[in-house]
């Protein structure tokens, strides 16, 4: 999986260049609902935003799980008592049977299940695991324009897969936010991509591909798009 050798590749340079996935933690967070929780499962927990962002909002958790297919990023996650740290592939079948059926008070995946190879499969196995779930997912409309430029395709879900495989388990609702960041060139927005590991493995664009973005990019920005979703109730009959 082409992403894992990205973000693993930038690990120590990670934090200073994530600061989109940054935002996105914290506003996920913030649709947690209780000040104390027994057991927690952060799905592509990275660096550890999610953490540090319960944290930030006095979000007490007895055990907390940092599930990470990266051991790079797990390094950088924060260490203490209540965090155990699991380095194993949500795309990996089965991956749920390394824990116990519904033993996590809430399950949390903030911009990492948009890399599922099948994730009404993911949703399926997450599904066996918890009865609350908070995700959020950047989508295909992310790097839009980019992509247009150079005619290639995302190598994320679009907001239709995600929403797909989501009505299969879950009733939910749901907020959709764009968000924008600014360069002051071309070259530093390709060199961000690079760093952050939003580029998520994509292939190494040709010379020719570079030369067309930084002749005819026409913003000084990058675009994102991200779906948050807040999990109301599991549907009957799928699971």
């Amino acid at each position: 999986m082409e992403v894992v050798k990205e973000f693993s590749k930038f690990a120590h340079e990670y934090g200073n260049h994530n600061l989109i996935q940054k935002e996105v933690a914290q506003t996920l967070c913030s649709f947690v609902d209780k000040k104390k929780y027994k057991r927690i499962l952060d799905v592509g927990a990275g660096d550890g935003a999610i953490y540090e962002n319960l944290l930030e909002y006095n979000i007490e958790c007895l055990d907390f799980v940092a599930l990470d297919f990266s051991k790079e990023m797990l390094a950088l996650h924060r260490d203490a008592e209540v965090i155990q740290k699991v380095c194993l592939d949500f795309n990996q079948k089965g991956f749920s049977s390394v824990f116990q059926d519904h033993q996590f008070d809430l399950i949390i995946a903030s911009s990492s299940l948009q890399w599922s190879h099948d994730l009404s499969n993911v949703l399926a196995e997450l599904s066996l695991l918890s009865e609350t779930f908070l995700f959020s997912f950047f989508t295909s409309n992310t790097f839009k324009t980019l992509h247009k430029i150079v005619n290639i395709n995302s190598p994320i879900l679009s907001q239709k897969e995600i929403l797909d495989a989501l009505n299969r388990y879950f009733i939910y609702d749901l907020e959709l936010i764009e968000y924008k960041l600014e360069f002051s060139s071309v070259y530093e927005m390709l060199r961000y991509i690079k760093k952050s590991g939003v580029g998520g493995g994509v292939k190494q664009l040709g010379y020719g591909q570079m030369k067309k973005l930084l002749r005819e990019y026409p913003l000084n920005y990058l675009e994102f798009e991200v779906v948050f979703v807040k999990v109301i109730k599991k549907k009957k009959g799928n699971l």
